[in-house]
Parts: C-alpha cells; sequence; structure tokens
C-alpha cells in the first residue's frame, strides 16, 4: 500500500489540507499527517487548528512514497525555512519518489532547484520562485514524478490527479462521481 506523508507548518492552507487527506483516505491511501512544529497541533491559515499524526523527527522517510505540501502563507515559507524537510525532498527527488505541492508550496520546490525545465503551476504571484520551471499557470500539472496545483479551488482535483497516478483512472473516477465532483 503507497504510503503519503501531508505536511503541515503554521500556517497552512486548510481547505487544501483536509481536502487532500480527506481524497486520499476514501482511496485507502494510507496517509500520515506530518506536524513540522514541535507538537502535535498545527494552526493554519485562518485559525483552524488540525492534530497531526506524527511529528517530522518521527517519520521514517524509507516508508514512505511520496511527500506532499499543501500551500497557505506563511505555511508555504515555514515549510521552505525547514532543513530536514528540504533533505528529504532532495532525497525523494534523487530517487525518482513522488513529490507533491499545492498553492504557495511549489516555492519549496522551485528554491531547491527541482522544476527546472519542467511544467509546473502554483498560486498566482509565486511564480518568481519556481525556479527555471516552465510555469504554465494551469490548475495542475504533472511533471515526471512532479505534481503541482494552482490553489485550494483545485484541491480536491488535486487530490483525485494523485488518486489517479497512484491507484488508477478508474478508482479516481469512481471517487469523483461519489462525491459529486464535476470532471
Amino acid at each position: 500500500m503507497k504510503k503519503i506523508a501531508v505536511h503541515l507548518a503554521e500556517g497552512f492552507e486548510e481547505i487544501e489540507a483536509v481536502s487532500i487527506i480527506d481524497v486520499l483516505r476514501r482511496a485507502e491511501i494510507n496517509v500520515t499527517v506530518v506536524s513540522m512544529t514541535e507538537n502535535l497541533h498545527v494552526t493554519g491559515s485562518h485559525g483552524i487548528r488540525v492534530v497531526a499524526d506524527q511529528l517530522f523527527n518521527d517519520i521514517n522517510y524509507d516508508f514512505i512514497d511520496m511527500i506532499l505540501l499543501p500551500g497557505g502563507m506563511p505555511g508555504s515559507t515555514n515549510l521552505n525555512n525547514h532543513p530536514g524537510l528540504r533533505k528529504q525532498i532532495l532525497n525523494f527527488y534523487e530517487n525518482k519518489k513522488q513529490l507533491g505541492a499545492i498553492c504557495a508550496a511549489p516555492l519549496v520546490f522551485g528554491n531547491l532547484g527541482i522544476l527546472k525545465n519542467i511544467n509546473a503551476t502554483c498560486y498566482p504571484g509565486f511564480e518568481n520562485q519556481l525556479h527555471g520551471a516552465i510555469v504554465t499557470g494551469g490548475n495542475i500539472e504533472v511533471a515526471d514524478n512532479i505534481i503541482t496545483a494552482k490553489g485550494a479551488g483545485v484541491a480536491i482535483h488535486f487530490a483525485l490527479k494523485i488518486v489517479e497516478l497512484l491507484k488508477g483512472k478508474d478508482l479516481a473516477n469512481k471517487l469523483a462521481d461519489k462525491m459529486i465532483v464535476a470532471r
């Protein structure tokens, strides 16, 4: 079973985090919600507090198949400033493991230099931080082992695209129908 770690830093975008976690779990994908703080409670950019499953330092990334980053501010900046996460992302990139980010969070990938010459997208205004990327402005972009998305309004579609990539289009379509998601 695929294992995905969704990383929450203070100021994360709640819609993106919760939508993604919910859809992936509906697809029976093993999701671990990771706190980038020193406790399990993480507060989003709109004051909603979420309880994570584990702290960053307690995760064994050898058993994780995909790192996911919800956006939001200052959540994306907080993710970008976390040296341990940056190291893990580079390790995943070098080993061709899956990486995903939505909204402002693709700036983490851009600042690490792993978007060079690939299609990527992000929340408007953060394009200049996707260093070397071919910024499309699209809602969702898949390039090799990296998937990026534009923002909260496409969070469910982003999660469904991840389901499609990991478990097939039939399951993604079934979930979309069940949740009444227009496609």
